[in-house]
């Protein structure tokens, strides 16, 4: 159980562990009370060697390999949406009935848009009206 706690995922030693623990309870119990009194002694020492593995994980070879040690630099900023204003009075067709989701082509790309707040038919014509963050609302274009 120790070899598990300290490789990454459940695997054959993990499994061969438990069986054993289990065998051995089963061998060395002769009533229930001392079976309970083996698990929970069992439970502890495992509790003991899980407190170990995790707080000395962050000092050995392991590490390397558990913790990622790279950061985020501050000045880099990340936005769905930057830069898609220049979109908003776009117009395109409705590809799917927007309930109030659904999908709309501009120009050829096929985009996830959401309407403002009404139901929208297929095959309307739609226009961006506002974007928040990845989200494109649209409204449905009054007919001429």
């Amino acid at each position: 159980m120790i070899v598990e706690m300290n490789l990454p995922g459940f695997g054959i030693p993990g499994i061969v562990g438990i069986i054993l623990i289990a065998a051995g309870v089963i061998i060395f119990a002769d009533t229930p009370l001392q079976a309970l009194i083996l698990i929970l002694i069992i439970l502890v020492v495992l509790g003991a060697a899980l407190f170990f593995v995790l707080r000395f994980a962050s000092k050995s070879r392991l590490s390397k390999h558990l913790v990622l040690e790279e950061a985020v630099q501050d000045d880099i900023r990340f936005s769905a949406g930057a830069g898609l204003d220049y979109q908003i009075g776009s117009e395109g067709i409705a590809t799917s009935a927007l309930r109030p989701s659904g999908t709309a082509d501009f120009e050829g790309v096929k985009t996830d848009v959401v309407s403002a707040s009404e139901f929208i038919p297929k095959n309307s014509t739609v226009v961006i009206t506002k974007i928040q963050g990845n989200k494109i609302v649209v409204k449905q274009k009054p007919e001429q």
